[in-house]
């Protein structure tokens, strides 16, 4: 009997282990995807939304690179080493904090967005277009609009534009509410994070147990 519970033990290790590093990566990954979207959805007071920000595009998914590696007790800082596989939620963590607030910002616009003419006042094409604009009584729309929904690179200063933004000024603006959605793009962004940060936890893990039996 001591010989099957002796067997049994790194099978169970190996279980607890996979998810153990399955939630702690659930929450990093839910976390910048969940933060970085309802930031504009709800929308959270600027100070709110920008810690919110924070959390989603740099603190977690540096917790889910760091955070493995610095419970690596037992292996001497010199020996340390860090599985490739984390190197995909640290990645995958940002791009969903992106891309993620840029869905929150198409929920936003189809839940409190109003359509009116605006007038180019500013087109700065020294990187990617960004277009200011103001409605045709004078009020500003904020924040600017892009490249990618709608400020081409034919559009000039005094051009007319249709859009929709968001009254709030957090939203960005656009001139077609319906391009193409994000959302299987952050699906597969989240899969991987929360899989291939199982996965090198779990490395992490055995590398640690590993050298603490020597």
């Amino acid at each position: 009997m001591g010989a099957g519970i002796g067997r049994s033990e790194p099978a169970v290790w190996w279980r607890s282990n996979v998810v153990r590093w399955f939630l702690f990566n659930l929450m990093c990954a839910g976390g910048s995807l969940g933060l970085s979207w309802v930031g504009p959805v709800v929308p959270l007071p600027g100070s709110v939304r920008g810690a919110a920000l924070l959390l989603a595009f740099l603190v977690l998914p540096l917790a889910s690179l760091l955070v493995p590696v610095l419970l690596l007790r037992r292996v001497p800082r010199r020996k340390r080493k860090v599985a490739w596989q984390l190197i995909v939620p640290l990645t995958a963590g940002v791009a969903m904090g992106v891309f993620g607030n840029a869905a929150g910002g198409k929920v936003a616009l189809a839940d409190r967005g109003a359509w009116d003419e605006a007038v180019v006042v500013h087109m700065d094409d020294s990187g990617t277009n960004h277009c200011d604009l103001r409605t045709v009584d004078g009020s500003e729309i904020s924040p600017s609009l892009s490249e990618g929904n709608g400020c081409d690179d034919w559009v000039g200063k005094g051009d007319r534009l249709r859009v929709r933004y968001d009254p709030e000024g957090i939203a960005s603006p656009t001139d077609d509410p319906d391009r193409g959605s994000d959302s299987t793009f952050l699906g597969i962004l989240f899969v991987m994070a929360v899989g291939m940060g199982t996965w090198g936890g779990v490395r992490q893990s055995k590398w640690n147990r590993a050298y603490g039996g020597r």
